[in-house]
């Protein structure tokens, strides 16, 4: 019997004022976001704890993303688990993980998605960066605990809920078709190295 894969999203606030964005782009020419973009062994607004090795492991596995500048993530959450390139506004330039905190730096593009992006932040607009995943959980103590099989893709930006807990989305499912497509043959024998060194 195979487990049925579920698109996994979640939502943390970003930070970033109209004198932050100035700053950044007097500093580096561009426009760079950094903050906490995911937490371990905490309770989100979808009601979903995601275990701290998962997570430390994907945050290990998407090091090969960011280091081939395909980190890309989308203006919004699609429905699909994979990352369309007419829809992206960001890339993530570095994340790692700090006790239970994922941190990030994230390089907002010039492109549609990007320029949007750009002026919700001008206008004042608080953002978030919510995580994209394939994967299954399991219900513990009332909560939905991420299990080992989960697969980071990507983070999005997307706008702030207007009620804490409100930003509830559907889990939509997945194939392992969709999955060929995200991650390519390297992808999944880097993904082997990393598991293996792990238990070492």
């Amino acid at each position: 019997m195979t487990t049925q894969l579920n698109v996994l999203r979640e939502w943390t606030p970003i930070s970033c004022t109209k004198e932050m964005l100035k700053e950044s782009k007097e500093k580096y020419g561009k426009v760079i976001l950094s903050g906490i973009i995911q937490r371990a062994n905490t309770l989100n607004q979808n009601g979903r704890v995601y275990p701290r090795p998962i997570l430390e492991r994907e945050i290990m596995n998407y090091q090969k993303m960011i280091r081939e500048n395909r980190a890309l993530g989308e203006c919004d959450h699609p429905d699909s688990s994979v990352v369309e390139l007419k829809n992206v506004s960001h890339i993530v330039r570095e994340a790692y993980i700090q006790n239970d905190d994922v941190y990030g730096k994230i390089e907002i593009l010039d492109t549609p998605a990007g320029k949007i992006i750009q002026s919700l932040i001008e206008s004042g607009v608080t953002l978030g960066i919510s995580s994209r995943g394939v994967g299954s959980t399991v219900a513990q103590g009332g909560n939905q605990v991420v299990q080992d099989d989960f697969q980071l893709i990507c983070f999005d930006m997307v706008s702030e809920p207007s009620t804490p807990g409100a930003f509830m989305l559907k889990e939509s499912r997945v194939n392992r078709r969709e999955l060929d497509k995200i991650f390519n043959q390297s992808d999944k024998i880097d993904r082997m190295f990393n598991e293996i060194l792990r238990w070492e």
